[in-house]
């Protein structure tokens, strides 16, 4: 049986990209960003695309299918875009899903996954989406994941909800792979690199950089450029990478000089295949990437689905 699939929030083709190494049709993906549409489009041309505000959909226009595939915006939710600042964004952007229950309440198909940050089922309106989709007869099951148990080479832990038309929610057994390091898909050889003690590198960079050298050597290692959490004190390239951002997030140190990721290891670090298309333009990659699901993780949750629904 072909299993098809619709991918709502699309972004840059990450749940596409799993769901067809699952070996699952994507029939039409949509998203309210042109740049992001484009993108998507150039890697998965068999797919119809729409670009449009999906709480203004005409889900008639959308085919049948099997399971809908889903990852709205996220930024409302998680706590590193800074939820206390009051920005009204947050709010829009946690209504976005409402469009999954509208999708599924017109197509009503047997599975539904929706890919989040776990921070989504602490939402004040989470309760009462699930009750909607209780209503369309779904029951949902969440399943807080890490990415790098999945094979991925990043320490990424999201949220994967998967709801199906079953007497009782579908609790999956995710398969455990072993850690990939982040060495796996670094270039040394490549890149820009500058020294270290440069004039106008900021204070803080260099007492990162600091830290790193007298907890892991004056070798080669990671650091965050920005933001918290255990590559403060310098992160070993013999572990995943942490997140992936919507922005240059992690450096490389080699002995006294260092550069950032290049677009090609954020999308490695992301799992997307190799030969996988991409802008020119550096920002806008790295910011398509770091919005994505995990192309790797998205096949694997979605073939432990399949198994098992």
């Amino acid at each position: 049986m072909n299993t098809t699939a619709i991918d709502l929030f699309a972004g840059f083709g990450g749940f596409t990209a799993g769901a067809k190494a699952a070996g699952v049709h994507v029939l039409w993906a949509a998203n309210h960003w042109p740049s992001a549409v484009e993108w998507h489009t150039v890697n998965h041309p068999d797919a119809i695309h729409v670009c449009q505000d999906l709480h203004q959909a005409n889900w008639g226009l959308a085919p049948a299918h099997d399971m809908l595939l889903a990852s709205p915006c996220c930024q409302g939710h998680s706590p590193a875009r800074g939820r206390a600042n009051g920005n009204p964004q947050h709010d829009t952007s946690r209504a976005t899903a409402w469009a999954v229950v509208s999708a599924a309440e017109y197509h009503r198909p047997p599975v539904l996954i929706v890919e989040n940050v776990p921070e989504f089922t602490r939402w004040a309106l989470y309760p009462a989406w699930l009750q909607a989709m209780g209503a369309l007869g779904y029951q949902c099951a969440p399943h807080i994941v890490d990415c790098a148990d999945l094979g991925v080479p990043q320490n990424r832990v999201r949220l994967f909800l998967v709801c199906t038309k079953s007497k009782n929610p579908l609790l999956l057994q995710l398969p455990q792979y072993p850690h990939v390091p982040a060495s796996s898909f670094i270039r040394w050889d490549s890149g820009k690199w500058s020294p270290i003690r440069k004039a106008g590198r900021s204070a803080a960079t260099k007492a990162r950089i600091g830290r790193g050298w007298r907890a892991l050597g004056k070798g080669r290692f990671l650091i965050p450029y920005y933001g918290s959490g255990s590559g403060l004190t310098g992160r070993s390239v013999e572990r995943p990478i942490g997140t992936i951002t919507t922005i240059d997030r992690w450096a490389l140190v080699k002995g006294n000089k260092m550069r950032m990721l290049n677009a090609d290891e954020v999308l490695a670090a992301q799992s997307f295949p190799e030969g996988f298309k991409r802008p020119t333009d550096h920002r806008l990659t790295v910011h398509m990437a770091g919005n994505a699901v995990p192309p790797l993780a998205a096949q694997r949750v979605i073939e432990t689905v399949l198994r098992a629904a």
